[in-house]
């Protein structure tokens, strides 16, 4: 066995086990990266985060080609040790911990440019956390039915893919969400080649409060469960109801998760609408585990 050095970090309770890996060295199996993100048997995440230089992983090296700045890359994976395209409160934990490691020097107002699955993400220090700009959008997924426990009646969903796949559900209450039991994964009908998270919503009343629309979630994540806090999953879903709302709907949405507050700015870009998710980031803390 190995003992394996890392550290214990979280974005508004969406919690992870990040590992600093610069040359690729550290090979860890599907059944490893399951075992560290384990409550009970191991540190126990959401996620696990390594952190290896681009030009070290095969999915790095595709990327520099078209941004040489992408130093670092995120090798993200589910609870389940599956791999995922990206994490929304992930990558800026991430930065955050590049920085306390010492391995990019990055001031508030600076920005750093990131590999995942899902492209290259522009994150920007700010003095409060972190903003990432996710790129762009799409509806994709069509309108599957969603059956979930405790709620009496399958509803229609939204797909939407912010680098990776969700299912977005409007509720009509606070106490429908509350009683949604996400310990069992919702049923997509038709489902979906690669999966999807899936979040439940419920708009707030009023909806929009000083230009900036609100609104409540919950999440099933694909590989890991239910979870406190889904940064791309709030982007969907502000997306979703921006959506649904209509042209007057704003462009900046505040979510609130069982676990914080997320913020999310939509913008327009040379390529199209861009969406930006910003929040905390915190560094809990380091330990050593025999893998």
């Amino acid at each position: 066995m190995t003992t394996l050095r890392f550290t214990k970090g979280h974005g508004t309770g969406n919690d992870f086990v990040l590992v600093s890996d610069p040359e690729g060295a550290l090979e860890l199996t599907t059944a490893q990266r399951a075992a560290l993100a384990d409550r009970r048997f191991g540190v126990g995440g959401d996620g696990v985060i390594r952190a290896v230089r681009s030009a070290s992983i095969p999915e790095g090296r595709a990327l520099l080609a078209e941004a040489p700045d992408a130093e670092w890359f995120m090798d993200y994976t589910n609870s389940d040790g599956s791999l995922s395209e990206m994490c929304g409160n992930g990558i800026r934990v991430f930065a955050r911990y590049l920085i306390d490691q010492g391995l990019v020097d990055l001031a508030p107002g600076a920005s750093i440019a990131i590999g995942t699955r899902a492209g290259v993400i522009d994150v920007h220090r700010l003095v409060d956390g972190f903003a990432a700009d996710l790129g762009r959008w799409r509806l994709d997924g069509g309108e599957p039915l969603v059956r979930a426990r405790e709620l009496p009646v399958a509803r229609p969903g939204l797909g939407i893919n912010v680098g990776n796949p969700h299912v977005v559900v409007a509720l009509a209450s606070d106490d429908e969400l509350a009683s949604l039991d996400l310990g069992v994964a919702p049923q997509l009908d038709p489902v979906p080649a690669a999966g999807a998270n899936v979040e439940f919503v419920v708009p707030a009343d009023p909806l929009v409060v000083d230009g900036i629309g609100r609104i409540r979630m919950r999440v099933h994540e694909r590989g890991s469960g239910e979870t406190l806090s889904c940064g791309t999953g709030a982007v969907a879903a502000a997306l979703a109801v921006r959506y649904w709302a209509g042209e007057s709907a704003p462009n900046e949405w505040r979510v609130t998760v069982p676990g914080g507050v997320l913020g999310m700015r939509m913008f327009a870009a040379e390529d199209g609408e861009h969406v930006a998710l910003s929040g905390p980031a915190e560094l809990v803390f380091d330990g050593e585990i025999a893998v």
